[in-house]
């Protein structure tokens, strides 16, 4: 469920978890889609038969950066600022891919606020992501996602 935040309350919640997103599926169709949108055709992400005879992971597996892609909307969907004009993407630290997610899984996003650094007209939010599969277990993704609000 959507978290409502005014605008003027963000810088407070730094070091605290705000959020988390909706669960989003990752079936075989969506990773065929990215695989044909980014060139990235490797059969571990898009031959279900050979991944049953040769994958140690038994089946497909979703590309990392398919996983990372859905941040935007995984944090969408679990907060939204109010009095916020204009949101922008300001990229990414300390990514990593922790554990393969499988085709079919199904994933969300918990939301910690490190820090909200003011900027000229907002502020920049870096935040916290760890993307965990209803699978449970370690996340399948962790990583610093920056953004840049503005009132």
């Amino acid at each position: 469920m959507t978290r409502p935040i005014p605008f003027e309350e963000l810088a407070a919640l730094a070091g605290q978890e705000v959020s988390v997103s909706d669960w989003f599926e990752v079936a075989q169709a969506r990773i065929d889609a990215f695989a044909e949108a980014t060139d990235d055709r490797q059969w571990i992400h898009v031959d279900p038969e050979r991944c049953r005879r040769e994958s140690p992971f038994g089946g497909p597996v979703a590309h990392g950066f398919l996983t990372l892609s859905l941040l935007p909307a995984m944090l969408e969907s679990a907060i939204s600022i109010g009095g916020m004009r204009m949101g922008v993407n300001c990229g990414l630290d300390k990514v990593r891919f922790v554990a393969p997610l499988p085709a079919g899984s199904r994933v969300r996003a918990r939301w910690t606020l490190a820090e909200a650094e003011p900027v000229r007209g907002g502020l920049q939010l870096r935040w916290n992501a760890s993307v965990e599969s209803e699978s449970g277990g370690r996340p399948v993704c962790t990583a610093e996602f920056l953004v840049r609000c503005y009132a």
